[in-house]
This record gives structure tokens, sequence and C-alpha cells, in this order.
């Protein structure tokens, strides 16, 4: 028997969601509140309909039995992280459900309706199924139905503004094990996407950003597993927060063994005023079951974004090369032709004039935020730049950060107001910069207005979407609730690129934070790829590239070759060992290409080559994180019919009398036999799923290699 992925029993309360490899159950109580029930691998009809009411006993009076909240409320026996914190105009804080029905639609979206039982406050929490992945997606609405007091003569209970301190999108309830080991990303500016694995204490433990960006120091991105799981076995479970601005992501562990979590937008101190008739709609916080580890977790993750997140899943990546290495504010017009010319020998297939090319921006210090070519870089506009990129068979890409300001500019001579700030204090400047307001439709629609006309004169194809500083001071002189700056000005950024991309079908955006500060599905929903991080040091970018792929598609990931020794590390290392490292994502070239030696123009050449014969491997494939004694760490993609694949092996450090051992490669079917081109070598696959590959490394330090191969 079929059963529909999205269910609801009013008789029972009972709500199920079905996933090809998991079950969701929730159950609305006798007392209005829906709770948790059950959320793991499938289950058959009869294991349904025993499914409890509540969680074991706690055999003490002074905690509750019931099972966790599918979002904690401040009402009732309950002292774990409340998702939904509120404030009545009458000071009493909490709700109280009634349940008010349910809704199914033909998307696949649950919606469970709820009705404060006194005051006017109503809730749906929200859950969604889609038929061709195990994600099961999650937001909360909340609105005030109460009328605008003015106009009400009943008078009644809490009919002003309601203070919304907190409302998380959902909460997340894991089943009784004897313990649970936290994996999350944690870092800094070019050391972004660090994998930490850690036994979750029994405590509370907050993963925020409190910057109004993603931030380079977390991401809101978790799993959870029982301590035994690896790349390909053990039950995992993950969420993802679909976000760009500040965020918080609380989890409890309590002495009993209850493990949960809740996050959302916002950080703690922040809160939100709803009038009547208001509604807030959370982002979507999104999660999953995966019974085989946490590669299969990824590469569940790495499904979901393709068919129902990135707005052009299906494109290659283009070869890009960025100017910024080769120049940095030192821009000229014929500097950047004979770039050009060399990136389009090269192979490149995309150009992307970077910071320095507009205003008075020789430096860091003035011009951000004025938008026009500077006359004296740019005598005749960008115009004969752009054509000639083309005539090269080259796009044409612009770095803008439209979101930032200098105080030395044109714009903020014009509209001082439209910097986030609190007139009472002193504005501090990161990176010499100031914020705009973006919440500020003035502000938001001049961004708007500002880079439509550049897409459209210059015919950008391209744009590197950058945000160089975080918020501070933040205030909104005027507005009656300020704090509606971390929620408005985010939006606003999302609404300027579904804009930009609707009226220009061809125009492609890449993220850009300082690096990776601003890396999630929020963005990504509206962008092509993220640029990782300003580190492009192969050693390094092993390990963020490791991070960033426990959720993101390698399509996703932008990944460069630039010069050695590397701008920020130091460390020399050679070119081939660069490219193989970039190699794994959406390859890019930076660095001062004039400086390349014919023999390195040859061997640049061949490598982007290269790459591009097996791009639709690393960007639409399954993805198989490897790792191997002797310090070897690969990559492995399949194609989704198991046809073909790739494998990306590195090993930045040799061992004296520790040669690598055999990388096993568990993406390959035991049964089948695999050649590398020109039939210069057949494998079994028993072998190679069991005892692996030899990889032929070159000896010595940074060696790496590109092994194809075919099933036959």
């Amino acid at each position: 028997m079929t059963h529909p992925p999205v269910s609801f029993d009013p008789a029972t309360g009972l709500g199920l969601l079905r996933t090809t490899h998991s079950l969701y159950a929730l159950r609305v109580g006798q007392d209005g509140s829906p709770r948790h029930v059950y959320w793991g691998a499938p289950l058959t009809g009869s294991e349904v309909a025993a499914l409890p009411e509540a969680q074991p006993p706690t055999g003490s009076s002074f905690d509750a039995d019931a099972a966790p909240d599918e979002l904690g409320i401040q009402t009732g026996a309950r002292f774990g992280p409340a998702g939904l914190q509120v404030r009545f105009s009458d000071g009493v804080r909490g709700a109280q459900w009634r349940f008010d029905g349910h809704g199914v639609e033909d998307d696949g979206t649950l919606r469970i309706h709820l009705a404060d039982r006194v005051y006017p406050l109503a809730a749906a929490l929200c859950y969604r199924v889609r038929g061709d992945t195990d994600v099961i997606e999650r937001w909360t609405e909340v609105t005030h139905t109460g009328t605008d007091a003015a106009d009400d003569h009943q008078g009644g209970p809490g009919r002003g503004p309601l203070a919304v301190e907190r409302c998380d999108s959902a909460s997340w309830t894991l089943p009784h094990r004897a313990d649970y080991r936290l994996s999350h990303l944690v870092g800094g500016w070019s050391s972004e996407f660090q994998l930490r694995r850690d036994r979750l204490p029994v405590a509370e433990t907050v993963l925020t950003s409190r910057r109004g960006v993603t931030s380079h120091q977390a991401n809101p991105w978790l799993a959870l597993d029982d301590g035994t799981a690896d790349e390909e076995r053990g039950e995992v479970w993950s969420t993802a927060l679909y976000w760009s601005g500040s965020w918080r992501i609380t989890l409890s562990r309590d002495p009993v063994g209850r493990t949960t979590w809740s996050g959302g937008l916002g950080h703690e101190g922040v809160s939100w005023t709803l009038e009547p008739g208001q509604r807030l709609c959370t982002p979507v916080f999104a999660g999953l079951y995966s019974p085989s580890g946490f590669g299969a977790a990824s590469r569940s993750w790495h499904r979901h974004i393709r068919s129902h997140v990135l707005p052009r899943p299906d494109e290659d990546r283009p070869v890009l090369y960025n100017s910024w290495e080769a120049t940095a504010f030192d821009v000229s017009e014929s500097g950047q032709r004979e770039l050009a010319t060399i990136a389009a020998d090269l192979g490149a297939e995309l150009f992307v004039l970077d910071d320095g090319w507009f205003g008075a921006r020789r430096n860091d210090r003035a011009g951000l935020g004025d938008w026009t070519p500077s006359p004296d870089v740019f005598p005749r506009g960008l115009r004969p730049l752009a054509d000639e990129v083309r005539r090269l068979g080259m796009r044409f890409g612009l770095w803008v950060e439209p979101e930032m300001v200098n105080a030395d500019s044109d714009l903020y001579r014009e509209h001082p107001e439209w910097v986030v700030h609190a007139p009472t204090r002193q504005a501090t400047e990161l990176r010499n910069q100031l914020m705009l307001n973006l919440g500020r439709p003035d502000a938001a629609e001049w961004v708007l207005r500002t880079l439509d006309g550049l897409v459209r004169e210059y015919g950008v194809d391209y744009l590197k979407w950058d945000a160089n500083r975080v918020v501070t001071e933040a205030g909104w002189s005027g507005h009656r609730d300020p704090d509606r700056l971390w929620i408005d000005h985010t939006r606003a950024v999302y609404a300027i690129m579904d804009r930009l991309r609707g009226d220009h079908p061809g125009l492609r955006v890449e993220a850009c934070a300082g690096g990776g500060g601003r890396a999630d599905l929020g963005v990504l929903a509206r962008t092509d790829e993220i640029w990782t991080s300003d580190n492009t040091d192969p050693v390094d970018r092993l390990g963020i590239q490791h991070g960033f792929s426990q959720l993101f598609p390698a399509q996703a990931m932008s990944a460069w070759v630039t010069d050695s020794p590397n701008a920020i590390t130091g460390r020399a290392t050679p070119l081939r060992f660069r490219f193989h490292v970039a190699m794994a994502g959406a390859l890019g070239l930076g660095g001062d290409l004039t400086a390349l030696t014919d023999r390195e123009k040859a061997e640049t050449a061949a490598l982007v080559a290269e790459y591009k014969e097996i791009r639709g491997l690393v960007q639409h494939g399954d993805q198989y994180r490897l790792t191997g004694e002797g310090g070897v760490r690969g990559v492995h993609y399949a194609a989704r019919d198991g046809s073909e694949h790739v494998v990306i092996a590195c090993r930045p450090t040799s061992r004296f009398g520790r040669p690598p051992v055999p990388l096993v490669l568990p993406g390959l079917r035991a049964d089948a036999r695999y050649e590398e081109p020109a039939g210069e070598m057949v494998h079994d696959g028993a072998l190679l799923t069991t005892r692996g590959l030899d990889l032929g490394l070159p000896g010595g330090d940074y060696a790496s290699r590109v092994i194809r191969l075919r099933r036959l």
C-alpha cells in the first residue's frame, strides 16, 4: 500500500511526513499543543499505530512527562528553550494553544493551525515534503489577529501591539540514545568551514551569529549522531537554516536524555513588534535523516539543493578569471585588457573585473557607493572593456558591494541618513566602511536602480556581490520598531537579487562576504555559487572545502588557483597541486597572469582543459569524501547512473616509510569492472570497494592526481 507523503488524522491528532528513507511524526495533544513523536527510519503501518502519545515519564513531579513541543512555548511545565517567546500589551508572556484545524496542500505542505485561548495570536506550524528528496522543510507563521484598538470598542486583553522576542522556524527532537555527538562548522576570516565533532554535553549549547550576516565564525548547519557514525555508516540527523542574517540555534540535552534543538532568525536581545493584522513568516529550517552516514546525508542535501534551492542547477559553472589578486586597486583599462587576453588564451570563459573600477576608489578608504566608472581609469566607461572581453569569447562580470559605503563618497555625503546607525552612538567603521540600511525602501530602491543600470548599460553577465562589513550600532532613526532592521535588511537583499534575476534572466550572481561570511541556503536560492574563502592556499583549502561540502554541492563552491607563494599564508606549492585542489569545485583563476612563464601558461591551459573534461562529473555528480592513510585526502565524483567516475587525490605532506595505501572507493559497484581512459588499466569493483585504488602519487610533498574511471 502506498502512503501519501503528508497526512493528518483529526481523530487522533497524528500527522505523518514520509520520505524515501525517513518518517516524521507529530501529534496534537489534548491541551492543543503539537508534540513531537518520532523522526527516523520508515515504520510499518502497525509500528505507526503503536507510536506513543508521550515520551516515557521521568518519574519526577518536578518535570513534565509530555513529549517535547514541535515549537517550544513559555507556558506550562516547560523549562527548555522556548522557540516562540511573545509578550502581549498587558505584559503577559507566552502562548497557550487551542488546536484550530489543519490543512494539506497540493505541494506537500501540512499546516497545523493554532490560536491562543485568550489573546489575539494565531500561529501556523508549516511542514513541506517534496517527493524527490529526504528533506523536510519547516517554518512558522505568527499573526496578530486583533483589530486596531482605536476602532475596537469591545476591549479585551492584549489588543495592542504584540512583542515577538523570539520566533524560531522549527524545533527538532531525536530518539533517546545513550549519547550524541554534534557536528558543526566554526572558523574565521580565511579559515571558514572548519568541521568540529564534539560530544553533545548535558546542557544547552548555542550556535549563533550576532553580526547581521551568516558569519565566518559559525554556520546554521549541524548534524547529530550517536558517536559511532562515519562517512558511509550510521544514523545521522542534520538541519540547515535558510537565512543570511543573524541567527541562533539552541541545542538542549537534558539529564534524562531528551535531545532537542530549536533555531531561527535573530539573536538574543532583539525583538519585533506585530501590530493588529500583521504577520511574521520565518525562513525555512530544514532537516533530514540519513541511515547511512555523513556522506549519504551530504549527498541528500546536495540533491535537494540542486532540485529545490539553486536557481540554475543544470548549468555548468564557467571557468572564470578574477583580476583582484593581479592588480588590487591599481586598475587600468590597458592592464585589464592584457589580463583578459591571457585569460582567454588559458581557457577562461568569464572575466570578472574586481574592486577599483569606480568613483574615487584608489584604496579602501574612498569611493564605495559611487557605482560609476572612474573617468581616470575608464575614460570611455566600461563598454570598451566589456566588448573586448566578449570579442575574446568570454562573458563579462563585475565586482560590486552594494550594501556598503565609505564616509568619503558622494553617496554618503548625499544620504548620511541611509547608514545603519544609532544617532547617539559613535559609528564604528570596519574596513573603513559603513553599512546601508536596505530595510529603508528608498535606499533599497536606489541600490536596485543602480545595479539594474549597470547590468543594462554594460550587458553584465555576472555580479560578484560582496559584503565586507557586519552590523554595529544597529539603529533605525525614527522607526517605531528599529529592531526590524535585522530582518528587513536581509529580506531587501533577497528582494533585490530576485528582481535583478527576474529582469535579467541571463545574469548570474556569486555570493561573497569577505570570503565565506554569507554562506547559507537563503542566499544560495538567489545565487549560483559562493565565494568559499579569501584563503586560496591549497593546503588550507582542503579543510575549508571538506567542511563546505557537508551541506553545499561542488557546483556552488567557488575555488580559485592563485599565485605561489600564496598571498595570505606565504606557502609555496606547485601549480599542479593548486589546480587539483581547486578542480574539486567551480574552478576559477586568480593571480597575476602576466607573471606566468610560457611553460606555466602551457601547463595552466592543459589543466583548465582537463577540468572542462571532468566538469560535468564534479559539478553534477554524487560526491564521496575520502580519507586515506599517509595523509591522503580525496574526493570521488560519480555520475548519477554510475557509468563514469573521477577521483581527485591529494597528499600535502609525505612521511618517510609511510607510503600511501590504496584509497577505498565506496561509491562504486562491487559487481562491476572499471577501466581508466584509453584502457590503461582495468580494475575489479570488489577490490576497489574493499582494498582500494592504488593512486600512483608522485613522491614528495604536495602530490596529487586526477584519476578517471569508466564502468565496463
